[in-house]
């Protein structure tokens, strides 16, 4: 019986181990390759949702890279991108919206999703080897390609519950904030241009962040419901 369970007792102990050392490296990278964000005209936004929050302080840095993007680390910091600084300084974003960004991640931060990311990736890497087993006997020339095929789907349709989360906590946060929802939306409706999307992007059942349409959609009816609770 051991025998026949020491495949996955191998694979849970791998994928722990490469999440907890990729996630070291990963906070090592992010600290060499940041700075504590120190933008005048963004302080104002960023104290309202430090005070809508209810903490101390709120640890915003600014991240070398020129992608436009934000990010949560693992240990609760929040990043934006060079690249999203740069659109702000050109007047293509608004102070706002940048804290509509600010927001969601700490949404990420306060809904745990890095830890439960590392359980959502133990879970696929065992049902990978799962389906691998069963599926090599089946087809045994296709096996492995429906169980990437299946696991890569599980994965997106994981991190994207993950963006819906964020985007509400967000939303939530906004509004307690002062700043309101308005931002949050505008910037979901210029967001696939700023960042490049459209071609070459990954299917809607592959990518890891839902249809920019169906977030919008999601944050209106959050505020609708709010608003008639």
């Amino acid at each position: 019986m051991l025998l026949r369970l020491l495949p996955f007792l191998l694979t849970i102990l791998a994928a722990l181990a490469m999440w907890h050392f990729s996630a070291r490296n990963l906070l090592r990278q992010l600290s060499a390759r940041s700075v504590p964000l120190a933008e005048p005209g963004l302080a104002p936004v960023v104290d309202r949702l430090r005070a809508a929050l209810g903490g101390p302080s709120l640890p915003v840095f600014v991240l070398d890279d020129p992608k436009v993007n934000g990010l949560a680390a693992p240990d609760g910091r929040v990043f934006l991108t060079e690249g999203f600084l740069a659109l702000y300084r050109s007047g293509q974003v608004t102070a706002e919206e940048l804290a509509s960004v600010i927001a969601h991640e700490i949404g990420h931060v306060a809904s745990g999703h890095a830890r439960r990311r590392m359980i959502d990736f133990t879970g696929q890497n065992l049902l990978q080897l799962l389906l691998v087993g069963v599926l090599g006997r089946i087809v045994p020339f296709a096996g492995i390609w429906i169980a990437n095929l299946i696991t890569t789907a599980l994965a997106a349709r994981l991190s994207q519950r993950d963006e819906y989360e964020a985007d509400a906590f967000a939303t939530a946060l906004l509004i307690k904030a002062g700043i309101g929802p308005e931002p949050q939306l505008s910037l979901f409706a210029r967001l696939d241009r700023l960042v490049g999307a459209g071609a070459g992007a990954a299917p809607a059942w592959a990518s890891s962040h839902p249809e920019t349409e169906r977030r919008m959609a999601a944050i209106r009816a959050n505020v609708a419901r709010w608003t008639a609770a």
